[in-house]
């Protein structure tokens, strides 16, 4: 059986703009809007909720830096923070990463209710 992290794009730190010894942060390579951020465990893990406790301290330390990041460099209006866990939810790649999604005022008509757009006819309420 092969190693499935010799062909996971995430993996290594390529592009890493941000890191600690447990995990790294990196634009997204096809970004929602200006400054998507993915946060990252360097560990090959598919879900967030098999990461371990230090893992899991490594991504929230990361994503208050990449918010820094972000507000110094694209100042946002507001964020998105979300996980995709398991193909049903849309993960298309079996490493965890969260995604931090700077928004900016417009750049969608009707913001209100945010993540829940996931499902579409859930997101007004």
């Amino acid at each position: 059986m092969s190693d499935p992290s010799l062909s996971c794009p995430f993996c290594h730190p390529d592009g890493a703009v941000l890191s600690n010894d447990l995990a790294h942060a990196r634009y997204d390579r096809h970004p929602v809007t200006p400054g998507h951020l993915l946060i990252i465990p360097n560990r090959h893990v598919a879900s967030y909720f098999e990461t371990s406790d230090a893992e899991k301290l490594a991504l929230l330390s990361l994503l208050d830096e990449a918010y820094a990041l972000l507000e110094r460099e694209y100042r946002p209006d507001g964020y998105n923070v979300g996980i995709n866990i398991g193909a049903a939810a849309g993960q298309s790649i079996p490493h965890v990463h969260l995604h931090l999604i700077p928004r900016y005022t417009g750049d969608v008509a009707a913001p209100r209710g945010g993540v829940r757009g996931v499902i579409p006819t859930r997101q007004s309420y």
